[in-house]
């Protein structure tokens, strides 16, 4: 006698689920437990995406207080002065809010902006102190952005992070944002970037999600869902996804980083968009039912879209045995 399979999972937006260490950190961080935070910090294996880490951390309510104590006490401490910088964007960008510049009140632009300006101050110290210190440098890059200090300045904090680290995810999917229209930039530039970021880091590296990311951030563009459909029935569009999954998610040598969860959850997306269901339910597979916010927040409710998509790709897959 044959069951009926149950309901598959809803998708779990946790990010300790993918990464466990994110519990032990949170609470770390919410305790002050600041010798025990740099003796992990200092045992990640060299290549590590730190800003990963440090952004666990800023994402701590209240841990800027006790930042700004040990900054007072140890003024040369880099990590405690990027992860205070990391913190005092957090909160910036919390004010200001994921709207459009035209929806952004003036109180909130200043209260935003004296953020990033404070930051600036934490980060430019980290910087100087360790020039080769990643964390520091991508969050630079968020501060540029937020300052609207412009492209060029941009670019040079990008390629100062990229002399020490030249595969950085973090610090090219931030700029990649830069080079978006909706921040002064132009498709060209951020299809360009993407492609040259996949083509120059090694094979199984995440760097190929930011054709995926570039992708879906110029479908949103678009707005009209004529206009989305027709950008996404171009072949080169799939041509390009597939060539990208497969040097990156979908290589032997992939090892699941800090990161993954986004970028397989990027190629899923734009696969359901486009129809080709079989992709799609190959990167379903793969994610279990893990999720994150970006990108199935463009896509309307998160945990909605996830499902709706993941079940049309399953079904789909299913009615082809």
């Amino acid at each position: 006698m044959s069951s009926v399979p149950g309901p598959a999972p809803g998708p779990d937006f946790e990010l300790a689920s993918a990464f466990p260490e994110v519990a032990w950190l949170r609470r770390a961080a919410a305790v002050g437990d600041w010798a025990a935070i740099r003796q992990y910090h200092d045992s990640l294996p060299p290549g590590t995406d730190r800003a990963f880490f440090v952004r666990v951390l800023a994402e701590v309510d209240g841990v800027e207080h006790a930042l700004r104590q040990q900054v007072a006490a140890v003024p040369h401490d880099v990590l405690a002065l990027t992860v205070l910088g990391a913190r005092l964007v957090e909160v910036g960008w919390g004010i200001r809010t994921a709207a459009r510049a035209k929806d952004v009140s003036r109180d909130q632009f200043a209260a935003f902006h004296a953020h990033l300006r404070d930051a600036e101050q934490q980060l430019i110290r980290a910087t100087a102190l360790d020039p080769s210190y990643d964390a520091a440098w991508a969050e630079r890059l968020n501060t540029a952005r937020g300052l609207s200090l412009g492209q060029n300045e941009t670019r040079r904090r990008y390629h100062r992070l990229a002399r020490h680290h030249p595969h950085h995810f973090t610090g090219q999917a931030r700029l990649l944002q830069t080079l978006c229209p909706k921040w002064g930039g132009s498709w060209d530039e951020a299809h360009g970037f993407a492609r040259e970021c996949l083509l120059t880091a090694p094979e199984g590296a995440l760097n190929g999600g930011l054709v995926a990311e570039a992708h879906i951030e110029h479908w949103l563009d678009l707005g009209a869902d004529d206009k989305r459909a027709e950008y996404l029935r171009q072949p080169h569009v799939h041509a390009e996804l597939v060539e990208a999954a497969g040097r990156s998610v979908f290589h032997p040598s992939f090892a699941r980083p800090y990161g993954w969860v986004t970028v397989q959850g990027c190629f899923a997306a734009l696969f359901s968009l486009i129809g080709d269901t079989a992709q799609a339910a190959a990167h379903f597979r793969a994610l279990g039912n893990l999720a994150s916010d970006y990108p199935w927040s463009y896509l309307g409710k998160p945990a909605e879209a996830y499902v709706q998509h993941r079940d049309i790709a399953n079904s789909a897959l299913r009615g082809r045995r």
